[in-house]
């Protein structure tokens, strides 16, 4: 039986900061590294949109702006015959906790000052009623603190980002304790990030409702944490 790669956690330098690998480069990199689809998951923070010179409280150009990772990477993964999910990574103003968000309808982050306000308390709700899935990034990771389990539905147990202190082993723990489902990533930004994570599965989703679909069953070994 096939069994597939998925990257769950990754960066293009159009939208994030941090990135600083352009569409094509993933998808080769990602395509030569027999992955079979990715979840492209740039930044959406306060951070990003002064990169990106957006202004938070003038929604008119902001998805358009943000996605364009994600456009640029429609094409690239196309290419290379790789399936892409639509993600993000969301920050609110009140602490430094990341949470990685799936199948979310782009309305959800038209109006960025509003959700960045918001915290995770009042968007978790908003976010699972738009059919979206909020999993938290690193909960252990230097200025970040774990949630309250009730406004996650998982946790990413095995980032392996090499350049920070990840505590993979007690973002497990906390997993177990609150009963979450686990995600795993390469949270790639560089060449070196390329396939480091993810996921593997027996069955490739044919979008972002499936993949959420996916990573409710549980149906799947995380990449680095067999």
């Amino acid at each position: 039986m096939n069994q597939y790669r998925i990257e769950t956690h990754m960066h293009t330098k159009h939208t994030s900061k941090c990135g600083w690998l352009d569409a094509d480069a993933l998808a080769e990199g990602y395509a030569q590294a027999g992955y079979a689809a990715l979840a492209v998951t740039d930044h959406y923070n306060r951070d990003t949109f002064d990169h990106l010179d957006l202004e938070a409280a003038a929604p008119e150009e902001v998805l358009s702006v943000f996605l364009d990772g994600f456009r640029r990477l429609e094409g690239a993964c196309a290419r290379a015959g790789l399936k892409l999910y639509k993600g993000a990574e969301l920050r609110f103003d009140e602490c430094c906790n990341d949470y990685l968000l799936y199948n979310y309808p782009d309305e959800l982050l038209a109006r960025p000052e509003e959700v960045f306000h918001m915290g995770i308390a009042a968007f978790a709700p908003l976010a699972r009623e738009a059919g979206a899935l909020i999993v938290q990034a690193h909960p252990y990771r230097k200025k970040c603190t774990p949630a309250i389990a009730c406004y996650l539905d998982g946790v990413e147990v095995c980032n392996r980002n090499p350049r920070h202190e990840n505590h993979n082993e007690r973002a497990e723990e906390y997993a177990a304790l609150q009963g979450l489902l686990r995600t795993g990533g390469s949270d790639c930004h560089r060449t070196e990030d390329i396939a480091q994570g993810g996921i593997l599965t027996q069955t490739l989703p044919e979008d972002d409702a499936a993949l959420v679909r996916l990573l409710r069953s549980g149906n799947y070994t995380i990449i680095g944490a067999e």
